[in-house]
């Protein structure tokens, strides 16, 4: 349906709005059955391997060998979380975990925040725009590329360890977190902050009452990004903590699954446990994401 707006005037009338709507050819809107099949596809292909961790993970040991991969499990049986639990020692995994994504998460916002907020009301000036287009530059050095150096400075400082592995992470996390929150900003209207000066308001003082607060939905945005991050990640873990008993809950999954390759119910069962956090969380905040994209985009 379209609509098409005519004005028609008469001479001492005001003139007056008509609307004359059409009907599409065909009648009423079309389904694109091709995106429908795509998107059946994908959902298909990710929830394909959740069922089967799921499965999986309350089988028996001897049914999670007979080589029925789909199978529900008759009886349902925990004695792989209760075997995972032990043998991983998952409360230490857990709670590293959480450490590490909470310190990313918390400098990310922060510092992201404020580096765009400078970028974005100074960018008439050649040192914040330039500095803007370092960190972009810095988004096509991904860790796999530093590794080397990263552990050598980190085992230099006295980083090798989970708070080294949270700074690393935000470090890497700013230039696509400044991205973000730079063309937010950028948006936001100015007179609240002029007025704020004019009754005396320092730049933080602005900044942390008036401005902040407004870029609500883009720090949950790139929380959320950081978050799912850090507390996926296995590679940086895994070459920057020295102490095997200080790894993160991915490290300690591939250190089990060498282990115990043959008790495929217990594998499971730490795998499922070890994403459930990530999972919940993407459940209850993913309306934030595109929504928070989609406003710094528009804006």
């Amino acid at each position: 349906m379209t609509a098409q707006t005519l004005m028609t005037t008469t001479p001492g009338q005001v003139p007056v709005t008509r609307r004359r709507r059409f009907r599409r050819r065909g009648g009423e809107d079309r389904t694109s059955w091709g995106a429908t099949v795509a998107l059946a596809l994908c959902t298909v292909a990710v929830f394909t391997p959740l069922y089967a961790t799921l499965t999986m993970a309350f089988k028996t040991t001897a049914q999670s060998v007979d080589g029925r991969v789909f199978s529900v499990p008759t009886p349902i049986s925990i004695d792989g979380f209760v075997e995972a639990w032990r043998l991983t020692n998952f409360p230490r995994g857990f709670g590293i975990s959480v450490f590490v994504t909470t310190v990313t998460v918390v400098g990310t916002v922060v510092l992201a925040s404020m580096a765009a907020y400078a970028i974005a009301r100074n960018w008439d000036r050649r040192f914040f725009r330039w500095s803007f287009f370092y960190l972009l530059a810095a988004m096509f050095l991904p860790f796999p590329v530093l590794a080397l150096s990263q552990v050598k400075l980190t085992g230099i400082v006295g980083l090798a360890n989970p708070l080294g592995v949270a700074l690393l992470h935000v470090m890497f996390q700013l230039s696509f977190s400044v991205l973000l929150f730079t063309a937010f900003i950028r948006g936001l209207p100015e007179e609240l902050e002029e007025s704020a000066r004019l009754d005396g308001a320092t730049t933080w003082t602005v900044f942390r009452h008036i401005v902040f607060p407004m870029m609500a939905p883009m720090s949950a945005t790139v929380a959320i990004f950081a978050f799912l991050a850090s507390w996926n990640d296995f590679m940086m873990p895994s070459l920057i903590t020295a102490d095997s008993t200080l790894q993160t809950l991915p490290v300690l999954q591939s250190v089990f699954q060498t282990q115990f390759s043959s008790n495929y119910n217990v594998a499971f069962a730490s795998y499922l446990m070890a994403m459930a956090p990530a999972i919940i969380v993407y459940l209850f905040t993913q309306r934030w994401v595109m929504a928070g994209v989609t406003q710094g985009a528009i804006k």
